[in-house]
């Protein structure tokens, strides 16, 4: 046989592959196979096995590769979507009140289970504020869960109201049937704010600025009452004012573009943001610091003819001269306040003849001591300073020399001295309660915080009597009812390019005996000659809580329709 040929397969069968030993037989295991013959797979069949398993891993990794790589993204969302649901529950915002509960600021349910704030005192706009609601994408899904306040008290007490959102875990299966549904967060409602200010008194206020404002031609008006005892702000006003409800939904767009139209500036607090030339309603506070500084006494007479003169020092020969509104012959300090005498308070203020002034330094002293050239601290957002000028201001301002004239004007309310109605209001309770300048709130039983004027009580003493002499006899004369006493001191500031309007003030407290209450109201821009117009805004207010018997006035109605608490 050639050793290159093929071996050839033995085809024969050995005997004891054939035959079985037949005494053996019982012995074998037929559950093990024992006693079969046996036959080799062929190979074939390991290599069909192998591609089987083979091809069931290469769909295995092909679909783990749609699944994760190619799909993953999207069947993540889907399958989140639509097993596991997270729902945001809003929370309740807590409600406002005034001190005797009136609701100011509430909830209310709407026909399609939301819920919006409404606030049913318009007069208290400016106050309060309004909310930004929660706001949906273009498909309907949150994207700010917060109602939050904009402006006013939502705005500066937005963490006590706000409260905090829950949440709802709703699970669904592929078909977007709920199976079961759990609060997982629970909301917390927000805390009630009670304020201090008073409707019963807050309304008849509002309506008595808006209805002189409208009538006489000014295009605002602004007004404050304190409590001369605490600092508590009893009413405050801001005409003209915005409706909260449309701007917290902020339709129709119309209203709101006549917001944006008026002169009078709707979206201005009057009455914090707004500052003004006060006129002479700065002359008891200037009387209470030249008595105190000793420059006169309660008796010393200075004659007013209604116009003073000064040699001009740069030119011999030449004069300048100062008016006043009118003649008034002797004055002391008390008929001075009465009657607001202009040439009084040039000469206390700068000096004149033989009386010696305070000067512009101690000018500004006092104006600061009560208050003005900076913020009250009230609890309302971007509230204003003011200004008391001084030399320095000027120089940096005109680059200007300080000139005498200059102190004369500053001393009686006019060239740049800015005020707001809340800093008046303030100062005149200083007056009143023996020298306390008391931070405002509008928050109800805070502890009050004051710092003190160094004002004589004495000196205080006798400005009070000469502001009700303003009243009983002089230019208040509109505020002398039988029914509440009343002390005044009116105030008229000329504005324009021209001096073609006139602002109109007056400030005061009540009752005269045993003060309670102070008082300040400012006219923007009115007409010429209707400068003595804010003393009418008292006296309806007067007129109409008299007619209610309301307690402000010495009534006895309890309104109890209006007490919640």
């Amino acid at each position: 046989m050639r050793l290159w040929q093929k071996k050839r397969r033995d085809p024969e069968i050995a005997p004891d592959e054939i035959f079985l030993d037949a005494s053996n037989a019982p012995d074998f295991d037929r559950s093990r196979l024992e006693g079969r013959l046996e036959k080799p797979l062929p190979q074939r069949t390991f290599f069909s096995l192998f591609g089987v398993l083979a091809l069931f891993v290469l769909i295995l990794v092909a679909r783990t590769w749609d699944l994760e790589i190619v799909n993953g993204g999207a069947f993540a969302a889907e399958s989140a979507h639509n097993i596991l649901e997270v729902t945001t529950l809003f929370a309740l915002r807590g409600i406002i009140t005034d001190v005797h509960g009136v609701v100011l600021a509430e909830n209310e349910e709407k026909g399609d289970g939301s819920v919006i704030r409404n606030y049913p005192i318009s007069s208290l706009s400016q106050v309060i504020g309004y909310v930004s609601y929660p706001k949906k994408d273009v498909h309907g899904i949150y994207y700010d869960t917060n109602e939050t306040g904009v402006t006013g008290l939502e705005a500066e007490y937005d963490s006590l109201l706000a409260g905090e959102n829950g949440q709802l875990l709703t699970e669904m299966d592929a078909l977007g049937t709920v199976r079961s549904k759990g609060t997982i967060v629970p909301t917390i409602e927000g805390e009630a704010l009670r304020l201090s200010i008073d409707v019963r008194l807050q309304e008849p206020f509002a309506r008595a600025i808006a209805n002189v404002t409208r009538n006489q031609r000014f295009i605002a008006g602004a007004g404050v009452i304190l409590d001369v005892q605490t600092g508590a702000v009893r009413a405050i006003v801001s005409y003209p004012s915005y409706d909260s409800n449309v701007m917290a939904n902020g339709d129709p767009s119309n209203t709101i573009a006549l917001y944006n139209a008026d002169p009078g500036h709707p979206f201005l607090d009057h009455a914090v943001q707004g500052v003004y030339v006060p006129g002479s309603i700065v002359k008891p506070f200037i009387a209470s610091g030249v008595l105190t500084d000793g420059l006169i006494t309660p008796n010393t007479v200075i004659n007013d003819p209604g116009f003073i003169s000064i040699p001009d020092p740069y030119h011999p020969g030449k004069v300048f001269t100062y008016t006043g509104w009118r003649a008034l012959g002797a004055v002391d300090v008390r008929k001075a306040i009465a009657w607001s005498s202009d040439i009084f308070f040039y000469t206390i203020g700068g000096g004149f003849g033989n009386q010696k002034g305070l000067g512009i330094d101690r000018l500004e002293y006092w104006y600061r001591q009560f208050g003005f050239g900076s913020q009250t601290g009230i609890d309302l957002a971007g509230e204003a300073s003011g200004l008391v000028p001084t030399p320095a201001w000027k120089q940096s301002t005109f680059n200007e020399p300080w000139y005498l004239g200059d102190t004369y004007f500053t001393a009686i309310g006019q060239y740049a001295v800015q005020v707001t109605p809340i800093q008046i209001a303030r100062a005149t309770a200083a007056i009143v309660n023996g020298g306390k300048l008391f931070t405002p709130t509008l928050l109800a039983k805070q502890v009050p915080v004051y710092t003190m004027v160094p004002a004589n009580a004495s000196a205080l003493a006798v400005v009070r009597e000469g502001m009700r002499q303003g009243v009983t006899s002089a230019l208040a004369s509109a505020l002398n009812l039988p029914y509440v006493s009343v002390a005044a001191k009116t105030g008229t500031a000329q504005t324009g390019v021209r001096n073609q309007y006139d602002n109109s003030w007056v400030e005061g407290f009540f009752p005269y005996d045993h003060p309670q209450y102070a008082f300040a109201v400012v006219l923007e821009r009115g007409p010429s000659g209707t400068g003595e117009q804010a003393v009418n805004v008292m006296r309806n207010l007067f007129d109409s809580l008299y007619a209610d018997n309301s307690p402000y006035v010495g009534g006895t109605a309890t309104n109890t329709n209006l007490l919640a608490l």
